[in-house]
């Protein structure tokens, strides 16, 4: 799939949700359930610092005892190691997610946050291409094409 990131960007809410680096793990993590989600990034001003993601709440804060309210997401969140431009392709970015095993891409351009990509977003976007060319060759063989 040679088709870059910044086109599946362009069909999801623009909206990335963070939390400053000075954010307690109790703030992190209502702000995650508040919107339904499994991560948010962790920012310095306009840097990203880290992602913060459930399972770095189950291991990092609630195996070992640590108190949410006072525990700072910077000590238990996972720095950013991966992330990708939005001119990356989708079968390059499935590649990383792969090989690092990893959930959750963010997406810089020229060192500037511009989005937040997931295994789920690339497996939606995956679905929904399948799902159109399935619908196309049906249309093809039964006569009806083009659809």
């Amino acid at each position: 799939m040679k088709i870059p990131i910044s086109a599946l960007l362009a069909q999801k809410d623009p909206t990335v949700h963070t939390v400053p680096t000075g954010a307690s793990v109790q703030a992190a993590a209502a702000a995650m359930a508040a919107r339904n989600i499994g991560c948010i990034l962790v920012v310095e001003g306009d840097r990203l610092a880290g992602i913060f993601t459930e399972r770095d709440l189950l291991i990092r804060v609630v195996t070992p005892g640590l108190d949410p309210r006072t525990t700072p997401v910077t000590c238990v969140m996972s720095p950013l190691l991966y992330t990708v431009d939005p001119t990356v392709t989708l079968d390059k970015a499935m590649a990383l997610i792969s090989e690092k095993r990893t959930r959750h891409l963010p997406v810089l351009e020229n060192g500037k946050l511009v989005g937040l990509i997931s295994i789920g977003d690339i497996n939606k976007w995956v679905v929904e291409r399948l799902q159109h060319e399935a619908e196309s060759l049906r249309s093809y063989i039964s006569g009806q094409y083009p659809s």
